[in-house]
This record gives C-alpha cells, sequence and structure tokens, in this order.
C-alpha cells in the first residue's frame, strides 16, 4: 500500500527549527536509511529509515513521542512519515524503529536521500560537551543512482543492529552484517557523524573526536591504538578503547556494479565502553567455496576466557530474516531453502558450537561470496555487561560445470564438422528482468591445439590467457551442437563449456568451465600440393594445379567410383568458386587423377597478368542408393601472388599466398629477364624467408647465382625488367609433411618493372631582354599597351646531373615579392621563350630542366624585369566641346601607369573635385558634375605605377592648371 501523508513544507520547516523539550532531546542512538525498487515501469522506491532510540527511563518518553520522522527524498520534496514499526531489544534498554514511505521519482539521476531527528542522547564522549550531545540532531543519508540500465536495485540491509557494547583494553570489532540481495559488490569506509543545518541541509559535527584519542595502546600493550574498517569485509575495529563512556561513529556502505558505484548508505552507530574485569568472547570464521546445488553444513565454535557461557547468532542474507529475526521482504529472500544456525540463539556452555545449515540451488550461485557475520556475546553475572565478538563465514557459491563432454568427426552439406555432446545441464534457470526474460547460456569455447587447464573448483568462466574463442552460445536446455565454422583438417580442436547464469546485479555468473573434449579431424579428403602459374597473360593464362588422393581413405571404405570436382576462385582469397573440371576416378594406381592443367575457356578466360586465383578440391563418394555424395573438401590454395615497387635504380619485389601449407622458413627463388616476359630468366639470388605471410627482395642488378650465368649490371630507368618467384613450402601437420611429398614447388606469375631515377639535371642559366629606361625618349612605347618579354637559357652539365634532358619548366612571378608558379613547359632541344600579351614587362622568371624520367632539376637563376614609367601633366586645357584639349590629362605617352587619383583645388583652397581612374581625364567639372569657371585650379594627382616591387608607393604631382572656356581653342 503507498503511504501517503498530507504535510506541508512549512511544517517540517518548523518541526526543524522548534526548540526540543527534554523528552525530545535524548533518544536517538544510532540509524541509517535503506531503499528498495518497487517492480514496475515507474521509477518508484520504497524508502526506509531505521532509527535506534534508547527506551532507559531518561529517553523512553522521547522515544515513545516519535511519532513521525521527516525524510527528504533528494529532488527537492520532502515527507513527516509515521513510525510504522517498534521493536525492544537488548533487554528493552533500546528499540530499533522503522519508518517507511513509498515514493517516486520523475526521472533518472542521481539522489541523496536524508532524514533529521530531534536529537541525539545525552552523554556521547566523543561529541563534546558530552554533557550536551543532546543539544545535537541526528542526520543520516543514502545516496541512489535512478539508471534504466541497473533495473530493479535494491540498496544492502543491514542485518546487525548498531548497538553494542566494549570493554576498556579490549579490542572491540563490529559488523553491519550487510546483504544485498542483487549480488553487487560492497565496499567499506570510515565517516563522521552528521547533524542537520537547516532542514535537509547537514553538515559534520565540527566537535567530533576519532575515538582513538579516548585510547591508551592497544590490546596487546603496544602503541599507537587505532580505529579502521575492512573495506572488504567490513570489520570495524578498534584497538583498543581506553575509558569507559558512550560513544558515536559513522561509515558508509558503497555499493558497486561492474566497475560503478550506483549508491552508498551512512550508518551512525553507538558503542557503550565499560571498564569491568569481564573478557569478550572468542569466535572463529571460515571461507568455503562450493558448487550450488551443494547441502552445507558448517560448525561454528566459541569460546569465553572466563568460562562463561555464549550465544551465537548469525546474521546474513542466506537466513532470509532480519536483525530482529522476523522475515525479510519477499523480493530480498533467496528462495527456496532457507538457510539456519542449528542451536543459534541459545546460552550454551562452551566451547559452544553451532552448525551453519544451507541447502543451496542454482538459483543462489553468483559471482560475489555470500558473508554470513557471526556474533557471540558471553552470559556474565548480575550487574556485568554483556561483551560480543564476530566472526565471518564467507561462502562462495559457484555455478556446476557442464558434465560429460565429448567430440567426433562428422560431415554436414556444408562440408567438415564436429559433433559437440554434453549430459543436460543441471543448474538452468530463468530469471525475470524487469519487463523482460532472460535465460542460462552455454558459452562454447574452441581453439586449435589440446591444452589441460589445471582444475580449479573456485575459478568460474575461461580466463582469455589460455587461448581459446567464444563459438557460439546455446539455451542451457541444448545437449549437442556442430561446428562447422573454418574447421581444418589435420588440426587438434580442443572444446570447453561454460554456463552463464543471468541475474539481477551481480547474481548469477558464470560456472566452472568443464572438462577438455580434444579432437583431430581424420583426412577424408584430398590435400593440395600445388597451384603454379605456366604461363602469364591476359587472355590465355595457364595454371597447374596438383592434389592428393584421400590420404586416410582406402579403396574399399566407401562406395566406388569416386569424384573430384576442382574448383576455381579469383583472387588470393577469393570465395566465388565454380567448378572447372569433374574428374572421375576408382583410385587405382598410377591413374593419373591429382592434376589438372587449368587454361580457362572461352567464356572465362584465365587473366594471370592481372588476378591470382585460387582452388579447391571437392571429394565425392557413390552412396548406397547409387548417388554422388560429398564427403569433404580441401583447404584453398592460391598462386603465388608477385608485386613490384620501382624505386632509385632498383626494384622491390614481393609476394604472398593463401594456402594451407606453409612458405615460411623455406628457401624462394628470384628469376629475372632482361630481356622482356619471354625471357630467357635467371636465376639472381635465393630468399630465405621466416615468420611471416609476405615476401620481399631487393633487386639492385646484381646477379648472386652465377651458374646459368652472370647478368650482373646497373639497373637502368630506361630499361623494364621482368621477374617471377618460385616458393618453396611444407605442411606443418607432422602427418601430412610425411604422407605429401615436399617442398611444395610453385611459380608466380610474371611481372615487368622498370626502376627510377631521381637524379637530377643541372639547372640551366637564364637570360632576359630588359628595358634600358634611361635610353627611353619620352615618346617611346607611345600608345603601347601591350608588351613581351623574351627569355632564353643555356643548358648546363656536371658530373652529378643527369643528361637526359627533355624539356624544360618556365616559372613567372608578376612581382618580385612572390613565389614564381609553372608558366608553361617546353621541349627539348628549343632554349628560348616570349612571354607576350603583358599588361606591364615587370615580373621575374626561373626556369628548370627535366630529365627523362620526370625528374626536375633546382630552379635556374632568378632574371626580373622592371617598367619604365612615365606620366607628364600640362598647366592648360579647353573643355569648351571642341574635342581639342578637352580634358586634364597626361601629355603624350603615359607608360605603365595603374592608376590614378586626382584633387582639385579652387584659388579659395576650397577642393571642388576628387576621383580616381585607371588614366587622368578630368573634363573640368566640379564632383557633382558642374561645369567649372575659367580660371586657376591646383591639383594634387597620386599615380601607381605597373612596376615590379608591389609595395612601391604612389607618385605624387602638385601643380595647377588653367581652365580656359568661352572660344578658347588650342592646338
Amino acid at each position: 500500500m503507498r503511504l501517503v501523508y498530507n504535510i506541508g513544507l512549512f511544517a517540517l520547516c518548523l518541526l526543524a527549527l522548534l526548540r526540543p523539550t527534554v523528552s525530545q532531546a535524548t533518544h536517538v542512538r544510532a540509524g541509517e536509511i535503506t531503499t528498495r525498487r518497487l517492480p514496475g515501469p515507474s521509477l518508484t522506491y520504497l524508502i526506509t529509515l531505521t532509527a535506534y532510540y534508547d527506551e532507559s527511563p531518561k529517553g523512553r518518553d522521547a522515544a515513545t513521542a516519535a511519532t513521525e520522522a521527516p525524510i527528504c527524498f533528494g529532488d527537492g520534496t520532502s515527507l513527516s512519515v509515521p513510525r510504522s514499526g517498534r521493536v525492544y531489544i537488548n533487554g528493552n534498554t533500546s528499540s530499533v524503529n522503522s519508518y517507511t514511505v513509498i515514493h517516486t521519482y520523475a526521472g533518472p539521476g542521481t539522489y541523496v536521500i536524508g532524514s533529521y531527528l530531534i536529537n541525539r542522547n545525552v552523554g556521547t564522549l566523543n561529541l563534546p560537551p558530552a554533557a550536551s550531545s543532546d543539544q545535537l540532531s541526528f542526520y543520516v543519508s543514502t545516496t541512489i543512482l535512478i539508471n534504466a540500465a541497473l533495473q530493479v536495485n535494491s540498496t544492502p540491509v543491514m542485518l546487525n543492529p548498531p548497538l553494542d557494547s566494549a570493554r576498556v583494553g579490549q579490542k572491540f570489532c563490529h559488523n553491519p552484517a550487510a546483504f544485498d540481495a542483487d549480488g553487487d559488490s560492497l565496499a567499506y569506509r570510515l565517516y563522521r557523524p552528521q547533524a542537520t543545518v537547516s532542514g535537509c541541509r547537514s553538515q559534520i559535527i565540527p566537535s567530533y573526536l576519532d575515538p582513538t584519542q579516548f585510547s591508551n595502546a592497544k590490546e596487546d600493550g603496544s602503541s599507537p591504538a587505532t580505529f579502521s574498517i575492512d573495506p572488504r569485509t567490513g570489520d570495524l575495529c578498534w584497538d583498543a578503547p581506553g575509558q569507559a563512556g558512550q560513544f558515536n561513529f559513522a561509515f558508509i556502505i558503497e555499493e558497486w556494479r561492474n566497475g560503478v558505484k550506483i549508491g552508498e548508505i551512512i550508518r551512525d552507530m553507538q558503542l557503550t565502553v565499560v571498564d569491568q574485569p569481564n573478557k569478550r568472547p572468542l569466535i572463529v570464521g571460515a571461507e568455503i567455496c562450493v558448487e550450488a546445488g551443494t547441502l552445507i553444513q558448517q560448525a561454528i565454535t566459541a569460546t569465553d576466557p572466563d568460562g562463561q557461557r555464549v550465544i551465537i547468532r548469525g546474521f546474513g542474507g542466506p537466513l532470509n530474516v532480519n536483525n530482529d529475526g522476523l522475515p525479510l521482504p519477499p523480493d530480498l529472500r533467496i528462495p527456496p531453502e532457507f538457510a539456519r544456525l542449528i542451536n543459534g540463539g541459545v546460552a550454551q556452555a562452551q566451547p559452544a558450537t553451532v552448525t551453519f545449515n544451507w541447502q543451496t540451488n542454482c538459483n543462489q550461485a553468483r559471482a560475489e561470496p555470500y558473508d554470513i557475520t557471526l556474533k557471540v556475546n558471553d552470559v556474565p553475572g548480575r550487574g556485568a555487561v554483556s561483551l560480543v565478538s564476530f566472526a565471518t563465514l564467507r561462502i562462495r557459491l559457484y555455478a556446476p560445470s557442464v558434465k560429460n563432454l565429448t567430440a567426433r568427426p562428422t560431415a554436414t552439406t556444408a562440408g567438415r564438422a564436429i559433433q559437440l555432446n554434453w549430459s543436460a545441464y543441471s543448474c538452468g534457470r530463468v530469471t525475470t528482468l524487469g519487463a523482460g526474460n532472460d535465460t542460462t547460456q552455454l558459452i562454447i569455447y574452441r581453439k586449435e591445439g589440446c591444452t589441460p587447464i589445471q582444475s580449479q573448483s573456485c575459478t568460474t568462466g575461461l580466463d582469455p590467457s589460455y587461448g581459446y574463442q567464444e563459438i557460439t552460445r546455446v539455451p542451457y536446455t541444448a545437449t549437442s551442437y556442430i561446428d562447422t565454422s573454418a574447421l581444418r583438417r589435420g588440426v587438434s580442436y580442443s572444446y570447453r563449456i561454460v554456463a552463464r547464469n543471468p541475474g539481477i546485479g551481480n547474481n548469477g555468473g558464470f560456472s566452472v568451465v568443464s572438462t577438455e573434449a580434444c579432437l583431430e579431424l581424420p583426412l577424408l579428403a584430398p590435400v593440395m600440393t600445388q597451384v603454379t602459374v605456366d604461363s602469364t597473360d591476359t587472355q590465355r593464362g595457364q595454371i597447374t594445379v596438383r592434389w592428393t588422393r584421400p590420404l586416410g581413405l582406402q579403396p574399399g571404405d566407401l562406395g566406388a567410383p569416386y569424384q573430384y570436382r576442382l574448383q576455381r576462385a579469383t583472387g588470393l582469397t577469393g570465395t566465388d568458386f565454380v567448378t572447372v573440371a569433374t574428374i572421375n576416378t576408382n583410385l587405382q594406381a598410377g591413374l593419373a587423377d591429382t592434376v589438372y592443367v587449368d587454361k580457362g575457356s572461352s567464356t572465362s578466360a584465365l587473366n594471370t597478368t592481372a588476378n591470382a586465383y585460387r582452388y579447391r578440391v571437392e571429394f565425392y563418394y557413390t552412396a548406397a542408393g547409387g548417388g554422388l555424395t560429398r564427403l569433404d573438401v580441401t583447404e584453398g590454395a592460391s598462386s603465388v601472388r608477385l608485386s613490384a615497387a620501382p624505386a632509385q635504380r632498383q626494384v622491390t619485389l614481393s609476394w604472398q599466398a593463401s594456402v594451407p601449407w606453409s612458405n615460411d622458413n623455406q628457401v624462394h627463388d628470384v628469376y629475372r629477364s632482361r630481356s622482356g616476359p619471354n625471357g630467357p630468366f635467371n636465376k639472381i639470388d635465393e630468399v630465405r624467408v621466416s615468420g611471416t605471410a609476405s615476401y620481399t627482395y631487393v633487386d639492385t642488378g646484381t646477379d648472386n647465382i652465377v651458374v646459368d650465368g652472370n647478368t650482373s649490371r646497373v639497373l637502368s630507368a630506361d630499361s623494364s625488367y621482368c621477374y617471377r618467384v618460385m616458393t618453396r613450402g611444407t605442411y606443418t601437420d607432422a602427418r601430412l609433411a610425411v604422407a605429401v611429398r615436399t617442398p611444395l614447388e610453385n611459380y608466380s606469375q610474371i611481372l615487368c618493372a622498370t626502376p627510377t631515377d631521381t637524379t637530377r639535371p643541372c639547372p640551366p642559366r637564364l637570360g632576359l631582354d630588359s628595358l634600358n629606361c634611361a635610353s627611353l625618349s619620352p615618346e617611346s612605347l607611345c600608345n603601347q599597351t601591350s608588351f613581351t618579354n623574351k627569355l632564353r637559357w643555356t643548358p648546363t652539365s656536371g658530373p652529378t646531373c643527369d643528361p637526359n634532358v627533355v624539356g624544360y619548366k618556365l616559372y613567372y612571378g608578376r612581382y618580385e615579392q612572390d613565389t614564381p608558379a609553372e608558366l608553361v613547359s617546353i621541349p627539348a632541344p628549343t632554349t628560348s621563350f616570349e612571354h607576350s600579351s603583358l599588361s606591364t614587362v615587370a615580373g621575374c622568371y626561373y626556369v628548370t630542366a627535366v630529365s627523362r624520367s620526370g625528374v626536375e632539376s633546382l630552379p635556374s637563376n632568378r632574371v626580373c624585369n622592371d617598367a619604365c614609367p612615365l606620366f607628364v601633366l600640362p598647366n592648360v586645357f579647353t573643355p569648351n566641346g571642341d574635342g581639342k584639349n578637352d580634358v586634364f590629362a597626361a601629355l603624350s605617352c603615359p607608360r605603365f601607369v595603374e592608376s590614378v587619383a586626382l584633387v582639385v583645388y579652387n584659388r579659395n583652397g576650397s577642393k571642388v573635385y576628387e576621383g580616381s581612374s585607371a588614366s587622368l581625364a578630368w573634363p573640368g567639372k566640379s564632383s557633382d558634375g558642374t561645369d567649372l569657371p575659367s580660371g586657376l585650379y591646383y591639383y594634387q594627382v597620386s599615380v601607381r605605377y605597373a612596376v615590379l616591387d608591389r609595395a612601391a608607393p604612389a607618385q605624387v604631382l602638385k601643380g595647377w592648371v588653367q581652365i580656359l572656356r568661352e572660344g578658347v581653342s588650342m592646338r
């Protein structure tokens, strides 16, 4: 049932601000907040505040009055929640109070749920002043991460109450007995008690003192005293209290899943230290690892140094009860069997023994261990305080392995196969995860080679270091599987199976790996032995293919006649196999039935120049009904593919093949022809290759094998050289290496290549017919708008230059600041060029020579030409429209002018005109187009010229000009 309470935020704030009465101020001892997400699509959580109150006479009235507790949900809302339960413990001196509410969050996120209570009980020594510790509020919080990937998630619950007693001078330990129903990993760390600042806001209590400040030494007398928590087990130990009294401290339990922290709980607990002669009892834990389905019967023993009776109790998820001994909520239980602590909770004479009894089952297997917190307290005489000790029974419960795995060879329509069988898996389950279902799966692994694994009963899964690869997953109900994936004959295959149990959180997990099933496929098919290129041609290529008869098959084993079907695919690793030959055979001795010369066909030419080809052979036998049935197929074997990379006076060869045998650690032969693809070919070297599937050789022209003649000579960039290689190989499988004659020799196709030559020609020497400005008259270049630069160069030579020049490249830049760009390519032997249609002669040039190999020389010397500018103005003009001297313009033949800017002033100094143009032609008008009257005007002209320097400043001309109108004509 969902709890809804109508209390306003104002009332909550008022509750936090009211000064507590005496009865309200001395009752809170310890507490924590836990949460459970409820099933369904909404983000709805059951939130429980568990608070421990002082029920002694001084605090009973305050505890009774604590009928409500405020809970802040971390999303900006809060609620005052009624008390839902009150159970008395420790001889009615304390009570466990529960405040439970259901809250729905709007969306994913991280939320800090907190609660503040008024107030702590009095007398806590490490919250000074102890006499006023009842003036400090009590605050705890829990952080949850709401994420769709977490599905239904619960925080851990603490099954051991946070109230204990200790003795001065004796080591004290406490364990919260935290249990996470989802199997998430838990980690522990110390924290400090908190108080509320204002409502939902909190702070660490600044006056808090570490407990070791109340210690003199450890229990064994050594120093200093320690106060710590084990991050893995949660054992919180103080070694050792040095002063009687009441102490509070806090710690955090972190919840982790798949390496991500998904929440944390703060527990604030209280310890009472007494100074008395009673000694604490002792209890021994254990760590066990068993297969799910095992009946656990573990004896637990405790003793007391004083010889007093002791009571042994257990806290943990498998017991399915909370710290009150009441059943856990159904969704936190571990079904179906409950663990029991036989004789637990009964006072016994020591040495006392109880039996932890748990009939486990498959659903309880998980990656994280189950921790049972064992607690023993003594039963001292009247007036003495009972002391406690803790220990942990850690139980690792793993899923059982798949049993009786076997493997045998078989055949399918797809080819060779291995049949796996195993016994029905005994530990399958279906687990509901949110709205969907997941089932136990069996993961099948395979690797080449058989390697025993040292059995480790508690090691689950299959470590990658063993070299196994997952090949498939099948439902746990399966008992067989046929493996057809890329199996090679003559290879041993090892199989193992691991079961994966699904579960919420970290529940479930992997089983122990099965025993090994190892099998070597028998040799029931032929074996490829040769794919060699006889002829290299685009249309009439030829390849010889050879194979063996089935090595493990005798003539009478299967029905005759038999048939080979040779299939071909294009490419080194081609898979587009088509049948190119069918050969019937009775496997009679001396019959040439395992060789075929492939010449292609009219519809399928064999282009050995452009392609490698891959072959395989299918083997058929005659079944009892008379039809041919495929028994097996060989591995594919390709021709050797040769490639070349020309370099400076050398050629680098590389070759490869995709074959079922190994060409590693063999001697390969390299052949070269200086006379073209028709030979003759000379063997020039032997290459021993190792450890690689791609092989290389650099030919510099040397012939290292002179038995067939010495053809050593430097390679020329003017010649083409043709090559072929012969590889040698052998099968690595010992049986095949014996049965198949080796080495397996195969030729590549013929490949021709021309070396490069990167030697540069010498740079030419460049000359330019430039203008002589001093010799030009004012009328020179009059009215000329197009110009030509004439260039000539002279080739040069040197001992380190390539003399084979086939052309030149001329580079041009308009300005001296430019990087010249290629202007034109000129074939040799021409050594001149006229750069015409120029608007100015200004510009820079250099030329390079180009060798027959396409190598360009360094630049020649750089030559530049500059313009000879000229601009002269008159001092009178007559804008009267008679077509003579109508504009103010430069006198005859302005040269290399790019632009002109004019500013005109009248005799009063006022600007009457301003403009710019490519050339000056002012008609004697003002800037607004009005004719100016006759008279004297002053001008400033800025002229920019098309010269070599891009940054050359404009020439500024200043003077006067007379405007004459009204019938005046000037000739």
